[in-house]
Order: C-alpha cells, then structure tokens, then sequence
C-alpha cells in the first residue's frame, strides 16, 4: 500500500497516550479496517517490510523493545511509501497480555526468539509459557494463526509440545513454500550456517 504522501520522521510509531489502558482498534491503524497481523521482535524490520509489500491489503505492527531498531522499522517503511506499517516500542509480552486489543488479529509472528539455552533460563522460554500461549489465543480472532520458527531443536521440541497440550490452539501442517513467508535476517544467517529451521503453525480454535 503505497502513495505519495510525505511522512514526516518516525510518524508510524506508535505511542499510546496511556499504557495501562488496552488500546482500541483505530488507534492503531484509524478507522479503516483491514487484517491486522503482529511481529512480536521485529527486530530491525526486514521481515515486516517483504510482508508489507508482499500483502498491501493488510496491516501490519511490529513489537520491539530497542529503541534503535523501531526507528529502523519506521525509516525503512517510509522510504519505501508503506502505510500499512506500525512499530511499538515494547516488551512483547507486555503489549500481548495488557495493551493490544483481543480478538483484533488475524496472524501473530513469533520468529526466532531467545531460546534460552542453559536451563537455570528454560522458564524464561516465551513458547513454554501457558500463559503467554493464552495471550497470543486472546489477541488473536477466531480462526487466526499464530506462527513460530526457531534453528533451536531443544527449543522447538518443547514448543511442540506445549501447543500440543494448549486448549487454544490446533497444530497446523506448514509445508515449505504453503504460502509466501519472508525470511528474516536470522533466518537467512542460519540457513548459511547449514542449520535446521522449523516452525510452528497454530490454528486458534474455540474452547
């Protein structure tokens, strides 16, 4: 979604006037309704970019908590005359759980996240969690996707299996190449690196 308008430095990001109040659908994206998809650590914004590009018709935030690369996020979408592109800057599970509206989003990216090697960190784990697992349900409509990947095997094996045992959700196939997916920068970084990248397709279903 394209057009001439000029933005003006870092207008796509999002500051909310008040974070301990759960935002409304307008004040992300204004009246105008489209599907909504969210990139929690979206990192520099690569990823968000291809997808907006990819899907004009749809809306897309990114969750970051460094203040460096929302400004990223926001100067590469406006070079490229994307308006369908938001930045937040914050902690993803905080934005999940107490700020973004529930039931407001169609897709929900979690791409390559800490994996918290050493097991004193395990519980730190965001995909072992059920009560973020719950959130991300919460975000999402009925019949939203939430999308994971990681080159960690541990790590996605114990993801497996909390989704697996989550009321909320239904493990989907995700075959390579089932619909366009940008890759993010790590992605690519791995896969040079001869590393294992497998993902997570959840399907949110009613309880």
């Amino acid at each position: 979604m394209k057009n001439s308008e000029k933005f003006k430095p870092f207008d796509l990001e999002l500051y909310p006037e008040n974070l301990f109040r759960r935002l409304a659908g307008d004040d992300m994206f204004g009246p105008a309704r489209a599907p909504l998809e969210v990139d929690l650590g979206s990192g520099d914004g690569r990823f968000l970019q291809a997808m907006a590009e990819h899907f004009p018709q749809r809306n897309f935030l990114g969750i970051e908590r460094l203040l460096g690369r929302v400004r990223k996020v926001c100067r590469r979408s406006e070079r490229a005359g994307l308006v369908n592109v938001r930045a937040l800057r914050m902690e993803s599970t905080y934005a999940v759980e107490w700020l973004l509206p529930r039931g407001s989003a169609d897709r929900v990216h979690l791409l390559f996240p800490d994996p918290w090697p050493k097991k004193k960190h395990h519980k730190r784990r965001l995909m072992a969690q059920p009560e973020f697992l719950k959130s991300v349900a919460d975000l999402l409509k009925e019949g939203g996707e939430f999308l994971f990947k990681t080159d960690h095997e541990e790590y996605f094996e114990v993801a497996r299996e909390a989704a697996e045992l989550c009321p909320y959700f239904d493990v989907l196939d995700w075959p390579e190449q089932a619909f366009f997916y940008a890759e993010t920068d790590f992605e690519r970084q791995w896969k040079e690196a001869g590393r294992r990248i497998q993902g997570l397709r959840l399907l949110k279903v009613s309880t």
